[in-house]
């Protein structure tokens, strides 16, 4: 049986707000954006990931502190490059780390508005081989309309 986590809750202080830090400057796809006047929920999905975020007003997702979700992790091909996009699109990262000269060993970070955390790790081998196999993520963007 597979048991593939999908959904990471993440606190945050401003709905708005964090729906443009991470679909505007981080670049993920804004899955959905429900509002009523009940609830306001949001999913965003990292491009080529099969997990994605989601916060809004509903009490399961305002049990965490805003800010409080530290060092959630992202994986790119390339470091260099994904640090750079982020910078284009004015959001503040460190700088490159190399923790071991191997691959999966390069790491930078950067964090929203409210100071949840992210490290981004370089591992080059999913150029060729990713998680989620790209026609597969096309096929579902695509049928998400």
């Amino acid at each position: 049986m597979d048991w593939t986590l999908e959904v990471v809750v993440l606190p945050v202080s401003d709905i708005e707000r964090s729906i443009e830090f991470y679909r505007d400057k981080v670049g993920f796809h804004l899955d959905h954006h429900t509002k009523n006047e009940h609830m306001s929920v949001t999913q965003l999905t990292p491009p080529g990931s099969g997990c994605s975020i989601v916060f809004g007003d509903l009490p399961a997702q305002k049990q965490m502190e805003p800010g409080s979700m530290k060092s959630l992790q992202l994986v790119v091909a390339d470091a260099a490059a994904a640090r750079q996009e982020l910078l284009d699109r004015g959001v503040e990262v460190t700088e490159l780390q190399v923790i071991a000269p191997s691959d999966g060993g390069t790491f930078f970070g950067f964090a929203d508005p409210d100071g949840n955390s992210w490290a981004v790790q370089e591992i080059k081998a999913r150029a060729e081989n990713p998680l989620i196999a790209k026609d597969a993520n096309a096929r579902a963007w695509a049928e998400q309309g």
